[in-house]
């Protein structure tokens, strides 16, 4: 049998999703705590493999297992095990051919700036301060050239292991609530570092440093070496939805970190 979860996560203290000799990752914690559960070990597929420090809000992720337990031991019951920075936030049987790495359509990830002249001790870990004041409007409009399909080159990690650098971005909106600026980019796939990389050049912007068609010219040079702009931290990241086919009926995502749900939704 196969079974989808949605997790969330908080991944200030993890070294990202993918299991790590050395490092603690969401993905061994997940495993160690449904593997209690289902009395053998348990290997999970994840729908994007986030980066260390970068926090989800919806990831989806799959598993097989031939031993049988009720939805509540899938999800309170590996919860119970879970660290508190991790949830289960429900369960579904899917068929053989779903794969929430291959099967996804689209991802969207939100990263989230607080734009105030001082910073947040609350939520310091989950959002990136900017303390000079943004221009949103010209950040969003930069946005608009990357949208389509288009060879990413310049906004890849240096150690990106992809095999082409080409994705195709079917959304990209820059918005501003109160002290909040939310950055949110759907497309097919991301490349390593893609969203943090885009975000850092689209803050260029916002503070009026380089005018809104350079993003357009930072696109066609296609080498990050050749372009000047700084990766943005972690902590303003989170994956907040997966799209699939609509014939697998997985939950929709309530998109957001659970903080700013009401100002984002």
């Amino acid at each position: 049998m196969k079974f989808a979860l949605g997790v969330e996560y908080n991944g200030s203290k993890y070294h990202g999703w993918q299991y790590q000799k050395k490092y603690s990752s969401v993905q061994e914690e997940l495993e160690k705590s449904i593997s209690r559960i289902a009395n053998h070990n348990i290997t999970t597929v994840c729908a994007g493999r986030t980066d260390a420090g970068v926090h989800s809000t919806f990831q989806v992720v799959h598993f097989e297992t031939s031993v049988i337990r009720s939805d509540y031991a899938w999800t309170v019951g590996v919860n119970n095990y879970l660290p508190k920075d991790i949830s289960i936030l429900w369960v579904k049987k899917v068929p053989e051919e779903f794969n929430a790495r291959y099967s996804a359509l689209s991802r969207t990830y939100r990263y989230i700036i607080y734009n105030y002249k001082f910073r947040s001790s609350i939520l310091n870990n989950q959002l990136f301060h900017v303390y000079e004041e943004l221009n949103v409007k010209n950040m969003h409009q930069a946005g608009q050239y990357l949208i389509g399909e288009h060879d990413f080159t310049s906004f890849r990690g240096a150690t990106c292991q992809s095999s082409t650098p080409y994705r195709k971005v079917m959304n990209l909106i820059v918005f501003r609530f109160n002290n909040y600026i939310i950055i949110e980019i759907t497309a097919n796939s991301f490349l390593y570092h893609m969203v943090r990389n885009i975000v850092g050049c689209l803050l260029e912007v916002g503070r009026n440093r380089k005018k809104i068609e350079w993003i357009l010219m930072v696109l066609n040079t296609k080498d990050r070496n050749k372009i000047n702009y700084t990766t943005v931290k972690a902590e303003g990241l989170y994956l907040v939805s997966i799209d699939y086919p609509i014939c697998f009926d997985l939950p929709k995502a309530s998109v957001g970190p659970i903080f700013c749900q009401n100002l984002c939704n």
